[in-house]
């Protein structure tokens, strides 16, 4: 495949599969606001994007169904390619 292959059929069909399921956020938990489509999803913090359990840079597959996840834009970003998911621990604040 030429150029980008997220820009391919095969993977708008894995996105758009992915957005159907109305999942949570996976690293976060919270809802993500499917309504935020077109121009504006590509700078929404809040928006769906699809992320990979396995990133990519580690020899995850782009177009595995079940590689795919749920999550914000912005939890997306934090996580970069890194394998951990950061997990909310309560405070040491009595």
């Amino acid at each position: 495949m030429a150029g980008n292959p997220r820009n391919g059929r095969p993977y708008r069909t894995l996105c758009q599969q992915q957005r159907a399921l109305l999942l949570p956020c996976w690293l976060c938990g919270k809802e993500i606001d499917y309504s935020i489509t077109g121009p504006l999803a590509s700078r929404h913090r809040w928006a769906f994007t699809l992320d990979h359990l396995l990133p990519l840079t580690k020899g995850g597959d782009l177009l595995d169904p079940a590689n795919a996840r749920s999550a914000h834009r912005r939890c997306n970003s934090a996580r970069g390619n890194r394998m951990s998911v950061k997990v909310a621990g309560t405070s040491r604040r009595w």
